[in-house]
């Protein structure tokens, strides 16, 4: 199974341990890509809905697709009563667009799934002139001390690593300011960050952990023997845990010759 496809197993998860996107972030997005209620937007890998729900707030017209057809059932609960939102199962690479045009292209914690070769080249052919392309993610900061050591343990033991999480590649030093340069198809990226602190219980953390593609990739005993291990070492420091968190975005207007 292809990783970007792991989160379909555990969508109900998903939906209630993610967290939404900073209602700062919607508005800068939208400020800068200068939408209308009428226009037309395209999300990319909408999951469950949280971001697809806060930009539906602002009126805009969007079509969000998702590969996962779990992930696209709970979306249809979360966005229930919105009208402005059609959902479609099917990943960026395989979606049939026709002649769609859009004013904005946003991916929510999911860009760095879609294939290399087709990121940049589809997004800059389904966009109008001047049109926007907006990608974020949120990252978490450093453990709090007292937890670090335990969890670097058990991760070693179970899993033989101890590594930066996936959602690490949003940072400044990640690839996706290169990504765009690269592509030769958008003008020089924007970068904004938005600092939150998230709270947790045991219990919200390692759900939060069990939606991680990383580790549902790995073996169903393994993964369960290292959550359980993770809720233990919280528990034994009190049961909670506050975690430092960015969300990191990227954005840039379609590359449109001397425009």
């Amino acid at each position: 199974m292809e990783q970007r496809f792991t989160f379909d197993q555990v969508a109900n998860v998903y939906r209630a341990s993610r967290p939404a996107y900073p209602e700062a972030l919607i508005d800068d997005v939208i400020s800068f890509a200068n939408l209308k209620p009428t226009d037309a937007v395209l999300e990319i890998g909408c999951g469950t809905g949280q971001a697809t729900k806060s930009f539906a707030k602002r009126g805009l017209q969007i079509i969000a697709i998702d590969p996962g057809s779990e992930m696209i059932r709970c979306a249809r609960e979360t966005l229930a009563g919105i009208a402005n939102v059609k959902l479609a199962e099917a990943t960026f690479e395989a979606w049939p667009a026709g002649n769609s045009v859009f004013a904005l292209i946003f991916a929510a914690q999911a860009w760095h799934w879609v294939f290399p070769e087709v990121r940049f080249v589809k997004a800059a052919q389904l966009l109008s002139t001047n049109g926007t392309l907006a990608v974020f993610g949120h990252v978490p900061g450093g453990l709090p001390s007292h937890l670090l050591e335990p969890f670097k343990e058990i991760w070693l033991r179970h899993t033989g690593s101890w590594e930066p999480p996936p959602e690490a590649w949003y940072l400044p030093n990640g690839p996706f300011k290169d990504w765009f340069d690269g592509s030769q198809l958008f003008r020089p990226v924007e970068h904004k960050c938005y600092p939150w602190k998230w709270q947790h219980t045991t219990s919200s953390y390692t759900n939060f952990l069990s939606t991680r593609s990383d580790i549902r990739l790995l073996a169903a005993e393994t993964r369960e023997d290292l959550l359980d291990e993770i809720a233990k070492a919280i528990d034994d420091q009190g049961g909670c845990l506050d975690i430092d968190y960015e969300t990191h975005l990227y954005i840039a207007h379609r590359f449109d010759g001397d425009n």
